[in-house]
């Protein structure tokens, strides 16, 4: 059981990322991540493996958080299901590797920085608004699958919605930046169902997970932050679609900047 206290925790950060993903897309891993590793460390679990049930257990949250940040969106219109389905394959196979095989074998450092390196790329794209060129779009199937794997892999290995390489990646292409987000928001749900499948096989059999663990993902924070989430993603997309392009970037690279400075930190600490 979870102390009342820790409850009340776990749904203010459940409100704070449904919130933003639905602004941003990101599917709210990224902000997840830092705090349920503070929280199972206080708990006594070993630092080394907090980082993994925390990238585990935040993605796990996303499979929640999408469906209620993509039907705001898609209420809009502003969903890219051409995008959707090009790259969904390449998505599934990326989470694949990357949550059954390499997540398990990498230490906790080694993801935390991984996490920081390509998330501050992301947010330096961002921040430039370099233009793309008018005549690049998107690539045909065989790229756009692997792209998705790509985007699958990276996200497995950082336990975040892939709204960090994937919005890039599509206004890199000249789609929207609102129709970016939303696209993102719809491929968050594939992302975290094959990747949640994933850490629950890779984590049979492991030594010192915090009680009420399935495979590296902690249910009872799943539960309390998916709630909290779900009933904030809606209002993330309100203001997502309120926003000049320009201020919404400038949001996303800033969010970035944050979590990955956080990570560093975390990652010299181990």
């Amino acid at each position: 059981m979870l102390e009342p206290l820790l409850i009340v925790y776990l749904v203010l950060l459940g409100l704070c990322t449904g919130f933003l993903a639905g602004l941003l897309g990101i599917g709210g891993g990224m902000i997840m991540v830092p705090f349920i590793t503070a929280i199972l460390t206080a708990r006594g679990v070993s630092p080394d493996l907090a980082v993994k049930v925390a990238i585990a257990t935040s993605m796990s949250t996303i499979v929640f958080t999408s469906i209620s940040s993509l039907r705001a969106h898609h209420k809009r219109g502003a969903v890219r299901w051409d995008i959707v389905r090009g790259l969904a394959p390449g998505i599934v196979l990326g989470a694949a590797v990357a949550s059954v095989g390499v997540f398990a074998a990498l230490k906790g450092a080694w993801l935390a920085l991984f996490f920081a390196l390509f998330v501050s790329f992301s947010a330096t794209q961002m921040l430039l608004d370099k233009k793309p060129k008018p005549s690049r779009g998107l690539p045909g199937k065989a790229g756009q699958l692997g792209a998705g794997s790509v985007i699958g892999f990276l996200s497995g290995l950082v336990g975040a919605g892939g709204g960090f390489v994937s919005v890039p990646f599509m206004t890199w292409c000249n789609v929207l930046i609102h129709q970016a987000v939303a696209t993102s928001a719809a491929l968050g749900l594939p992302i975290a169902l094959a990747n949640t499948v994933g850490y629950v096989v890779a984590g049979q059999g492991v030594d010192g997970l915090p009680p009420g663990s399935v495979g590296y993902v902690f249910v009872p924070a799943l539960v309390v932050i998916a709630a909290a989430s779900v009933l904030m993603a809606p209002w993330g997309v309100k203001a997502a679609h309120a926003l000049p392009v320009k201020s919404l970037k400038r949001v996303f690279a800033s969010v970035l900047y944050l979590l990955a400075s956080y990570m560093v930190w975390k990652a010299l600490s181990i």
